[in-house]
C-alpha cells in the first residue's frame, strides 16, 4: 500500500498518462512556470515583510527626535524663565 491506498503501479501508470496527453516539452514549461510563480511569491512575501519593518524603526527614530526636542525646548523653557 502506498499513499491512502494508491500503491506506486498506479502512480506510475497515471503518470504515463500524463506524458503521453501533455508531452514532455509542455510539462518541463508547466514545471518552469509554476516554479517562477512560487519564486515570485516568495519575492513578494519577503518585501512585504521588508516595508513592515521600515515604519517600526522610522517610528524609533520618530521617538528619538521627538525626544531631543522636547529635552531642547525644556533647556530653553529654562533659560527662558530664569
Amino acid at each position: 500500500m502506498g499513499f491512502g491506498g494508491i500503491s506506486i503501479w498506479q502512480l506510475l501508470i497515471v503518470a504515463l498518462i500524463i506524458v503521453l496527453l501533455f508531452g514532455t516539452k509542455k510539462l518541463r514549461g508547466m514545471g518552469g512556470d509554476l516554479g517562477s510563480a512560487i519564486k515570485g511569491f516568495k519575492k513578494a512575501v519577503n518585501e512585504d515583510e521588508k516595508k513592515e519593518e521600515q515604519p517600526k524603526q522610522l517610528d524609533k527614530e520618530d521617538a528619538n527626535f521627538n525626544e531631543a526636542d522636547t529635552a531642547a525646548a525644556k533647556k530653553e523653557e529654562t533659560k527662558s524663565d530664569k
